[in-house]
């Protein structure tokens, strides 16, 4: 059977990157909106993608726009892999192989 990966197996992570690949590789988003799109707090949000951050599954960016701090996140190389192996394992669990 195909192996889950733990780290995006987590139901708000997994939703992360599900959004983060769809993506065209290079592009980003803004915390706000995925901390809209997801329905969780900042801390919750916070906690998810220093997580995948430290895995090595999401790029965060931290920049100013007009004096005030924004962060933007993108899904690496590895994380976009990692993603479609993931999904990969639960389409085969789903088809019983």
């Amino acid at each position: 059977m195909a192996e889950l990966n733990e780290t995006i197996h987590q139901p708000v992570r997994l939703r992360i990157m599900a959004a983060l690949v769809a993506l065209e590789m290079g592009n980003e988003v803004d915390f706000t909106y995925l901390r809209e799109l997801l329905e969780v707090t900042d801390g919750n949000l916070g906690a998810h993608l220093r997580k995948l951050e430290e895995a090595g599954y999401i790029a965060v960016n931290k920049i100013f726009v007009e004096r005030k701090p924004r962060t933007f996140v993108s899904a690496t190389a590895a994380g976009r892999k990692v993603f479609q192996e993931h999904v990969a394992a639960l389409e085969s669990i789903l088809k019983g192989k």
